[in-house]
Formats: structure tokens, C-alpha cells, sequence
């Protein structure tokens, strides 16, 4: 089997103002998965009103995380399989439309379970946009620029992480916690955008009917094919990578903005300031990286995130000095940006016939398996400290990296099917 890439995107649409469908496509998906991750972040930022209001323990807190994780693991598989049966462009709409409404939804729940389904729901469109957006990259820019493509459109999430960090430093201290899920709802934007102007993946629409034409008008995708033996291996490993990766990654950033409140003293509205400068650095951590991974592969690129973060988690979790967490904060940000490093890499381990899905899988499977951080980093709060538990997320970044030197550098790779 031989791994084909993107190829060049078709030609413009005067409906789009001429714009090249893989412009459209950037456009398109830098805005889903910003308002991926504000969704995402609504909850984070929410949690120490939520604790206080609703009486709970921290460890409950952690569930509603965990319920949005498990809610994105179910999806990665469901939305993958979607995407490469009936096409990128609609399960992107379907994946937009379920988060932004069960977000705002949650700002009318009326007590904790509620607010938990609703999570889970949220969830199953929250972790599904992923892996169709790195395939619908992949199959309309070049190859010697999809790294840097996936990154700059996977660098949205720290810019919707940061937006969600201005909203709640203005709307939580005036309207509470409420008010600021109702914000959710503003992803349908995206929806809009791409269902006016963003077209099907052409890629994927002559691959689809050589399917039906070979097999007698049906050829759909299985989940099972993922699980092939050429493919078996990046199948298991990609996702141990992702899962560590991610696991780290959660307990940290569903805690910062308690831990800054509750164990470092400070206000709402300045721990809303502290997230807005991480996820500057996490901003640039994803140019750099994109960058580095067209440079000197996927793979090396990955290595060289995940060593940054082993050491710098710790080094943030004991720091005292709100000077020095000011700007540790961007340090250690910078190498959070393996997502869009992994949109371009797994893409490449996937013919296009499971591309979606097998990418998907890998990263939002790991993210499911990831539910549980939130939990434990709670449960670690409340026998030792919440800065114990974010720096035990810097061993989990360490194992990320050790499972990438399991898989194949994907540089020169055949673009052919």
C-alpha cells in the first residue's frame, strides 16, 4: 500500500469572492476549531463558579470534564466514519452545529447531572470536527506545505482557548457562569461559512464513486479497516501517543485556571488574563512546529515538542511568584502544539479511503481515553494539591514522546492512492 497526500486545491469560486477551495478550506476550519476550543474552555473557565454555586467538590468537578472526553472518544469514531462515507463537509456542519447548541444549552441546565448529559452531548460534536479537518487539509493543500497548513489551522485553538479567557474575565464577574455558555452558540458562524462557501472535497468525492463503481454502488467505509495489518501498528500506537499527549495536556488545562484562583490567590478577572497569555504562547508554539514539521518531519517535530513539555509542566506547577507564572505560562505553552502537528502527520499514515477516520481516531480516541484526568487531578487535589497533579502531567508528555519514536517518519511518502 502506498500513502497518497494532499494534492493542490481545485479551481476558485466567483461565490467566494475567487478564493482557492483550499483557502476556503483554511478559512473554514481555523474557524471550527476555534470555536471548538472556546466551547471547550467555556467549562474550564466556568468550573470555580460552578464548584461554589452548586456545592460541589473538585472531584466532581472533574467529571463534567470527564463527561466531555468521553463524549469526544465515541465521537472520533462515529464522526470519522461519517466523514468518509457521506463526505467532509457535512459531517463538519453536523460536528459545529451539536457543540454550539448543547454549549448554550448548558447555560439553561438546572442542576449538576443536567449540566453533565449536556457536556456528554457537547462533546460528541466537539471531538468529531478534528479529523475531518485534518483530512479535508490534507486533501486540498500540497504536501510539502500541509504542515504548516494543519498547524496555522490547529493554532485556532489557542486563540479560541484565549477568547474564551476574555469573555469570562468580562461576562463571569457581571452575569455568571450561565450567561457565558450561552456564548457557545456563536459556532454556528462556522457553519454558515461552510455551508455557503466551502466545498466538497473533491479528493474525496473521485475516490467515493471509484468505491461504488468497484462495488456495485456500495464500497462504504468500515471501522474495522483501520485495524488492517498494514495499518494496524499506527492505528495502536498513534493513539497510545495521542492518549499520553492528551492526558497531560487536560489535567493541565482543565486546572490552570482553578489552581491559579485557588492555590496561587488570584482574581477571576487577572487568572482570566494569565490563560489569555498561555495560549499566546501556544499560538506560536503552533507556528514554530508547523514550520519545523515540513522541515524536519512530523515526527521529529513531535519529539521535540513533547521533551519542551516534560520539563517546562513541572517547572510552572511550583512556581509561587505571579511574575513568574506570567511568563512561564507562554514558555510552557509554546510546546502544547502537537495537535496541529499530528493533523498533517496521521493524515499521511492513511490511505485516503480511511482518512478521516483513522486520523480521527488516533487523536480523539486518545482524548477520550483522556476523560479521566480531569477526575484524577481532582481526586490528587484534594489528598495532596492541585500543582502535584499538573506536575505528574509532565511524565504523560514524556510517554507521548516515547510511543512517536515508534512510528515511521513519513518524509517522502508516495502521493498516489
Amino acid at each position: 500500500m502506498t500513502i497518497e497526500t494532499g494534492t493542490a486545491a481545485p479551481a476558485t469560486s466567483a461565490a467566494s469572492g475567487g478564493l482557492p477551495v483550499k483557502w476556503r478550506v483554511l478559512i473554514s476550519g481555523f474557524m471550527s476549531y476555534a470555536f471548538d476550543a472556546l466551547d471547550f474552555m467555556i467549562l474550564a473557565m466556568s468550573l470555580p463558579l460552578i464548584i461554589k454555586e452548586l456545592d460541589i467538590t473538585m472531584a466532581d468537578a472533574g467529571l463534567l470534564g470527564t463527561a466531555t472526553l468521553l463524549g469526544v472518544g465515541i465521537s472520533s469514531v462515529a464522526m470519522g466514519w461519517f466523514a468518509d462515507n457521506y463526505g467532509r463537509k457535512t459531517a463538519l456542519m453536523v460536528g459545529i452545529a451539536i457543540f454550539g447548541l448543547f454549549t448554550a444549552a448548558i447555560g439553561l441546565a438546572q442542576g449538576y447531572w443536567s449540566i453533565m448529559v449536556l457536556r456528554f452531548v457537547a462533546g460528541l460534536g466537539l471531538g468529531g470536527i478534528w479529523g475531518v479537518i485534518a483530512a479535508y487539509i490534507s486533501e486540498t493543500w500540497p504536501s510539502h506545505q500541509s504542515g504548516r497548513a494543519a498547524s496555522f489551522v490547529f493554532s485556532s485553538w489557542p486563540i479560541g482557548f484565549g477568547s474564551a479567557a476574555l469573555l469570562a474575565g468580562f461576562i463571569l464577574p457581571r452575569y455568571g457562569w450561565r450567561v457565558l455558555f450561552f456564548c457557545g452558540a456563536v459556532a454556528l458562524v462556522a457553519v454558515a461559512y461552510t455551508y455557503f462557501f466551502v466545498p466538497e472535497s473533491e479528493t474525496w468525492k473521485k475516490a467515493k464513486a471509484e468505491r461504488e463503481a468497484g462495488g456495485g454502488g456500495k464500497a462504504s467505509v468500515g471501522i474495522g479497516e483501520i485495524f488492517a495489518p498494514e495499518v494496524l501498528r499506527y492505528t495502536i500506537v498513534g493513539t497510545l501517543s495521542a492518549s499520553f499527549a492528551l492526558i497531560a495536556y487536560w489535567g493541565v488545562n482543565t486546572w490552570v485556571p482553578t489552581f491559579l484562583v485557588k492555590e496561587r490567590g488570584m482574581a477571576i478577572a487577572d487568572m482570566s488574563m494569565f490563560i489569555v497569555m498561555l495560549n499566546v504562547g501556544m499560538f506560536l508554539g503552533y507556528q514554530l512546529f508547523g514550520f519545523l514539521a515540513d522541515k524536519i518531519g512530523g515526527k521529529n517535530a513531535l519529539i521535540l515538542n513533547f521533551v519542551g513539555a516534560t520539563v517546562m509542566v513541572p517547572v510552572y506547577a511550583f512556581a509561587e511568584s505571579a511574575t513568574l507564572l506570567f511568563w512561564l505560562g507562554p514558555v510552557m505553552a509554546l510546546f502544547f502544539s502537537y495537535a496541529g502537528i499530528f493533523g498533517s502527520y496521521f493524515a499521511k499514515l492513511y490511505p485516503l479511503r480511511i482518512r478521516s477516520l483513522g486520523s480521527g481516531f488516533c487523536f480523539d480516541v486518545g482524548r477520550g481515553i483522556s476523560a479521566f484526568a480531569p477526575f484524577l487531578l481532582g481526586q490528587i487535589a484534594a489528598h495532596y494539591s492541585l500543582a502535584v497533579g499538573i506536575s505528574l502531567c509532565g511524565a504523560s508528555f514524556a510517554l507521548a514522546g516515547l510511543m512517536v519514536l515508534l512510528l515511521p517518519d513519513t518524509r517522502g511518502r508516495a502521493v498516489e492512492d
